[in-house]
């Protein structure tokens, strides 16, 4: 009998739910519920893009072959909608039924066309005129011409136009640009705010565009397009030209999802199903406003602070000293950061300082993503004009960031850096930094290394792990990873960093499989690990063995989980919990409790094949002593949440977790925050009550 895996894709649908139930969820504020309704709708758009995008181009390839958990790519295209209908569904229902409502009673009024009074009729006519009607351009269609033309991911306005003099009619499309706010206000009522959405402003005023004709009906569609298009980067001389022609072909790629309003008339769907080219199974009616992504505008609305909830402020480290250095703070101990609770200034303070220090020789990165205005960027250009030698290994196939990291990688050049665009055949997601700096006569090597990316925006979403360290085994394996992925060599020697595509994936089979040898012995054997996804067929294979062997695992996966939970035979010593709250939890730790000599990771890669086999990913041990009993604690936080916690279930599905009777509420990245404030309040207190004297310097 073979191993039961569970469909990824279903999987990460399950999960999507579980951010979905956080907007059904009635105990938090009304702006939160909102977010997390987005977040699923944002979710969703770029799984059509990628996962159903491939799974399409699978299927018409012919191909047959079944998934690891049966499935063929017509299953598993024909399973993902009747899920995804369903979701659909459950995102409409809640918003019409419950956060409209809701957002009335609140002052925020979303109004129709036809509720406008002739004051705000008046204002969007200006609105119109000034800010929308240059930014638009007008698509006839010709319904054999190709649906290339077509946009995607934005809402676009398909008309049909009446010429009285002719008495003729045609169809035109107008696509709303996604440079401009997708909600508009139109005047503040004494009891709040009132808002319509653009492409009902288009409408009102579509006929201004087409001189002699009058707009018969309108009705919006959206459209997803295929963004799985791969560069095949072991022939290509030109990696960014490549790249830049992969961007263009996303343009033109075939459509994976048709949204369109359940109310459109029947002659309007007929000729945007033909145009897109979409079918039936393509098709999703949506019984409201389209681009359900965009209603993250409304989540940041100002004056509205009541209606979301109390701000979480990333706290200092105890362990970094205001105004001291970030190299004599890191020459005295080695840092954890656990971010956003703790600051991600530090990092990006190491950067900036190493930019401007005379006595930094070279400075070394990985990007991966950042963020729109980085910081890290800025001083990485700092450096190099301050004539430091600069290395940057931008991954230039960073899904939907290429075009970013292409214009971030031209910018270091021109400022002098030293640019390689990624390793051949694979991508580079190790979030690592390294600082050679001259100190008494001789070089030291300054590292980061983290479970996120460099992206000060994200690091306040996301949780993640930071790792700062001097260590000269630490150091060795830093500069033999730079060589290896700029210099074409290979991945070897090194003293404690764990790198994939070659050494991680055996590690931590062996590791489980030590786990398993221990518990057959009749020693304590247990195992913890905070992922974000598990699909690795050998390292769940890994699991079932261990589990059979009485080892005790708890897994918290924060989305994909292709591991069977529930069978007796395979996983009835396997927990796997789910915790969605306000940050994403983004971190990956592992705990092997090893006889009593715990082994405690940290890492950039996920339990998932493509981490594992087709990645550069590190593992990075955790061996300095406070550290590690730190890492511990988290990872044993990660299974008390009884408030926002989900528990996978046999099939799949999740369900909360529910505190039992008299049980006190733990509620993971709250207990998390509470401890960063302590931590921060008592060295503040430590440090008013120590006198530090001025010494003069010699």
């Amino acid at each position: 009998m073979p191993a039961p895996f569970i469909n990824r894709e279903l999987s990460w649908l399950e999960f999507n739910q579980r951010v979905l139930n956080e907007a059904f969820s009635e105990d938090l504020p009304l702006l939160e519920r909102i977010k997390f309704l987005a977040i699923s709708a944002s979710n969703l758009d770029e799984f059509f893009q990628v996962r159903v995008g491939g799974l399409m181009a699978i299927k018409r390839s012919g191909a047959k072959t079944r998934s690891a958990s049966g499935h063929t790519p017509t299953q598993c295209l024909n399973e993902i909608r009747k899920r995804v209908l369903r979701m659909f569904e459950d995102q409409y229902q809640l918003l019409n039924t419950s956060l409209l409502p809701e957002l009335g009673k609140a002052g925020i009024h979303l109004l129709d066309p036809d509720k406008l009074d002739a004051k705000q009729i008046d204002r969007l006519s200006q609105v119109f005129d000034q800010q929308i009607q240059p930014l638009l351009t007008p698509l006839a269609i010709v319904e054999d011409e190709s649906a290339s033309r077509v946009p995607a991911m934005q809402v676009v306005i398909a008309c049909r136009l009446r010429d009285p003099e002719k008495r003729s009619q045609r169809h035109v499309l107008i696509p709303i640009p996604d440079t401009v706010n997708r909600f508009i206000a139109v005047g503040s009522e004494e009891d709040g705010l009132c808002l319509i959405r653009i492409e009902d402003v288009v409408a009102l005023h579509a006929a201004q565009l087409f001189p002699g004709e009058s707009v018969a009906a309108t009705t919006c569609f959206r459209i997803t397009r295929n963004s799985d298009i791969v560069v095949d980067d072991r022939e290509s001389i030109n990696l960014a030209g490549e790249m830049e022609n992969a961007l263009f072909a996303r343009r033109f790629s075939e459509a994976s999802r048709l949204e369109i309003e359940s109310e459109a008339p029947r002659d309007l769907q007929r000729i945007i199903r033909k145009i897109t080219q979409s079918g039936p199974r393509e098709t999703y009616t949506a019984d409201g406003p389209l681009g359900l992504a965009n209603f993250m505008e409304l989540a940041f609305l100002e004056d509205f602070d009541h209606l979301r909830s109390p701000e979480w402020s990333p706290q200092p480290s105890p362990a970094i000293t205001s105004g001291e250095s970030m190299f004599d703070t890191i020459a005295e101990q080695d840092l954890l950061l656990h971010h956003p609770y703790e600051s991600f200034e530090p990092v990006l303070h190491l950067l900036e300082e190493a930019a401007q220090d005379p006595d930094v020789l070279a400075i070394k990165q990985v990007l991966y993503r950042t963020a729109k205005k980085s910081r890290i960027i800025d001083a990485l250009i700092q450096a190099a004009e301050n004539g430091k030698n600069v290395t940057v290994l931008v991954e230039l196939k960073a899904r939907f960031d290429e075009a970013r990291n292409l214009e971030r990688a031209d910018e270091l050049l021109r400022a002098g850096a030293q640019i390689v665009y990624g390793v051949r055949d694979l991508k580079t997601h190790a979030k690592i930094l390294m600082i050679v700096r001259r100190e008494q006569d001789s070089l030291r090597r300054y590292v980061h290394l983290s479970t996120g990316n460099y992206n000060e925006t994200t690091a306040r979403l996301y949780t993640d792990l930071s790792f700062l360290t001097c260590r000269p085994e630490y150091g060795h394996d830093a500069s033999l990873f730079f060589n290896a992925v700029s210099g074409r060599s290979k991945l070897l020697r090194f003293q404690r960093l764990i790198p994939a595509p070659t050494e991680i994936k055996p590690t931590l089979i062996e590791l489980i499989d030590g786990e398993a040898e221990r518990a057959k012995q009749g020693l304590h054997a247990s195992i913890m690990a905070k992922i974000n996804s598990l699909e690795d067929q050998d390292i769940i294979q890994a699991l079932y063995r261990a589990s059979r062997a009485g080892v005790e695992i708890q897994l918290n996966i924060r989305g994909i989980c292709c591991l069977k939970t529930g069978d007796k035979r395979y996983s009835k010593n396997i927990q796997v919990v789910s915790i969605i709250d306000r940050y994403l939890e983004h971190a990956r730790a592992f705990y092997f409790h090893h006889g009593g000599d715990a082994k405690v990771y940290i890492s950039s890669a996920d339990w998932m094949t493509r981490n594992l086999e087709k990645r550069v990913e590190l593992m990075i041990p955790i061996e300095t002593g406070p550290i590690k009993k730190r890492v511990i604690r988290i990872l044993e936080s990660c299974f008390k949440d009884n408030v926002q916690a989900y528990e996978i279930l046999a099939d799949g599905s999740s369900r909360r977790i529910r505190r039992k009777r008299g049980a006190k509420a733990f509620r993971l990245q709250e207990r998390l925050f509470k401890e960063a404030c302590k931590a921060a309040s008592d060295h503040d207190h430590q440090r008013a009550m120590t006198f530090e004297p001025h010494v003069p310097k010699s």
